[in-house]
């Protein structure tokens, strides 16, 4: 089954062939590959809203299934920010970095560093939308630590272990991740509405 994946991000589309590279029957493409090239516009209030927008522009433009997903890290300290701003919290062409550098500064002198990541993922197929969910608990470290995943990966380590997303391997990472417990849902979904309609 071909699924468009409505996104520009070519971390997440990486990362999500990774987490499915166990599940051949699927073929994901991001929005470049069908010839999306301009950003859809996230106005929305919420993570199911945003991913919502999403799936739905793609829906009714290319009639195709097709899913979205839409990421917060939300800090308790912080009251859940930077929440559905994160990709864009220093502004809106911010990179990464900006987004972390100014996470680290919001949070100086602050001792509770808990926070969790939380992705929201909205299928589209024949017309009927699911939604489907992620969670991972952790903490937001003192500075950057490891160099590989993206976005607010070098800062954040999740309940159990020693290292930070960005000092983890992909598979390590995608096991535990909020995006990966997401999109094995989706996956297992789609599964059990193929082997039922046999």
């Amino acid at each position: 089954m071909k699924l468009i994946f409505a996104t520009h991000n070519l971390h997440k589309i990486k990362e999500i062939k990774e987490i499915i590279a166990d599940s051949p029957k699927y073929a994901i493409v991001g929005l470049n590959d069908v010839g999306e090239y301009s950003p859809i516009e996230e106005t929305g209030l919420t993570l199911v809203e945003n991913a919502l927008i999403k799936a739905r522009f793609i829906w009714d433009k290319h009639g195709v299934p097709c899913f979205a997903d839409d990421t917060g890290l939300e800090v308790e300290a912080l009251r859940g920010a930077p929440g559905v701003y994160s990709a864009r919290y220093a502004g809106e062409s911010s990179s990464y970095q900006d987004n972390v550098d100014l996470l680290l500064k919001n949070l100086q002198g602050v001792h509770n560093r808990k926070a969790r990541f939380l992705t929201v993922i909205a299928l589209i197929i024949e017309g009927q939308k699911y939604l489907f969910e992620g969670e991972v608990r952790g903490e937001i470290l003192l500075s950057n630590n490891g160099t590989g995943g993206f976005g607010y990966d070098p800062v954040f380590r999740p309940e159990g272990f020693s290292q930070s997303f960005a000092e983890m391997t992909p598979e390590l990472k995608n096991s535990i991740s909020h995006r990966g417990i997401a999109i094995r849902k989706l996956i297992e979904f789609l599964t059990a509405r193929v082997d039922s309609a046999k």
